[in-house]
């Protein structure tokens, strides 16, 4: 086996994202420093599926979408077994992360990023495009801090990487039967912003039939802390009738929505070439991009200086290691002093010890198993890397599963682990080290 560490002009580093049928790795642009997010696909999947018409329509229109509140797809590369869509790098992680960290957002906050969530599927649906799964997990925020709206028009079934939660679902989609992806979108929307004001859902029950009874009636109440605008404004988006449910353009003219709000400035039209796709779909063996690979039997991935950039926020490298309880909560990955065979061993063990299957191939461990309310499959990808030659990091990414599953998974986990786990001194100890020093003199 081997592990791509180059794809044409991308100095390609750690994976990001995994799902069954796709990763998604950070890449470097070698020529202009610019720092991507390659999605990689295997082309015979596609082909096996018979997915390449599809797919091929659904890039090109989202290479065509131009927008500051959506992801943008730059180009599309293929080798002889896979294809790499080339999007925008975004750093500033998961609008979910921000409400698991801070709990429910301000007013003016809130409003904010519905207004920006608005702009950006507005301008998708204009283009014949719907998201049909958005979700926090599926917002991302930049440098500044503003909304990026990721996998619009990618939804198709090959692409999904989770098992998608019906909490943020409209009723429609989930009867089966024939549905306006527009409108759907709107009922999305209104549960993202019911989650960013409130903290939690407004339809969450484990019981998948209690579940989908409370989104069929919109059986929901607003905390007394809404303002009276947001409520309004949230029971109509939140209508279980499609045609009663109320518009983009009428959320537009809402009161409590136009406070504040600046109309995104859209650019100017760019003119956008397909020709990669184009060639990428309809000559792929002439326009084959050059892949330059190593064993993957020589040990555990070393991170190269763009994982490391991508890891540490910037060149802060402290945010690599815990520093306690809080980071614990949140962080994903961890470090360790052990041998990598023994870190694999002794997650395999935790994680069977939790009712989970593992798989192990190379330094990758997959752990599969069913969700809380057995309803759906949960599971976990963790890769070893060397960070240096004394230290391995272990990264642990949600393949499928809802998010808020796997921070209870990624918990129990970690402190199962103690015994390969690394951690920085605390301060308290620095300070007794130095204490005893001064004492000595």
């Amino acid at each position: 086996m081997v592990a791509v560490r180059k794809v044409g002009k991308y100095e390609v580093g750690r994976t990001i994202g995994e799902g069954n049928f796709a990763k998604v790795k950070f890449a470097q642009n070698t020529e202009t420093g610019e720092s991507v997010a390659m999605k990689v696909l295997d082309r015979s999947t596609i082909i096996k599926h018979k997915m390449v018409d599809q797919i091929k329509r659904e890039i090109s229109i989202m290479k065509l979408v131009r927008h500051p509140h959506v992801v943008r797809l730059n180009e599309v590369l293929a080798s002889r077994t896979k294809i790499y869509i080339i999007l925008e790098y975004i750093t500033g992680g998961e609008l979910f992360d921000k409400i698991v960290h801070h709990g429910r957002l301000s007013e003016a906050e809130a409003r904010r990023y519905f207004q920006q969530l608005i702009d950006g599927v507005d301008y998708c649906h204009s283009k014949g495009v719907y998201h049909r799964d958005l979700k926090p997990e599926n917002l991302l925020l930049d440098s500044q801090g503003n909304l990026k709206i990721s996998d619009f028009g990618l939804r198709i079934k090959l692409l999904r990487t989770t098992c998608g939660t019906p909490n943020y679902v409209a009723p429609e989609v989930l009867s089966h039967k024939g549905y306006d992806g527009a409108v759907a979108d709107v009922w999305s929307c209104g549960v993202i912003l019911y989650v960013l004001m409130a903290g939690y859902l407004p339809f969450d029950e484990l019981d998948l039939t209690t579940l989908y009874g409370k989104i069929e009636k919109a059986d929901f109440s607003c905390p007394s802390w809404f303002p009276v605008g947001a409520k309004y404004l949230i029971q109509r988006i939140l209508d279980p009738n499609p045609e009663r449910r109320i518009t983009i353009a009428e959320i537009r003219e809402d009161e409590w929505f136009k406070k504040g709000y600046n109309p995104v400035r859209l650019p100017e039209n760019e003119d956008v070439n397909l020709d990669d796709i184009d060639a990428v779909f309809d000559d792929p063996e002439e326009n084959e991009v050059e892949e330059q690979c190593r064993s993957e039997d020589m040990g555990p991935l070393a991170l190269n200086a763009f994982d490391l950039i991508i890891l540490s926020q910037g060149l802060n490298l402290a945010t690599l290691f815990d520093r306690g309880q809080n980071s614990m909560k949140y962080q994903t990955r961890f470090l360790s002093r052990k041998p990598a065979k023994v870190v694999l061993s002794s997650m395999e063990v935790v994680a069977q010890s939790m009712g989970f299957k593992t798989h192990i191939r190379n330094y990758k461990m997959r752990v599969e198993g069913l969700t809380a309310d057995k309803a759906g499959l949960f599971s976990v990808m963790l890769e070893v890397f060397e960070v240096a030659p004394t230290f391995l990091m272990v990264d642990i990414q949600k393949a499928s599963g809802d998010a808020s599953e796997y921070l209870k998974f990624y918990k129990n986990f970690y402190s199962n682990l103690e015994e390969i786990i690394w951690k920085l001194p605390t301060e308290s100890s620095k300070s007794r080290i130095t204490s005893s020093r001064s004492r000595r003199r």
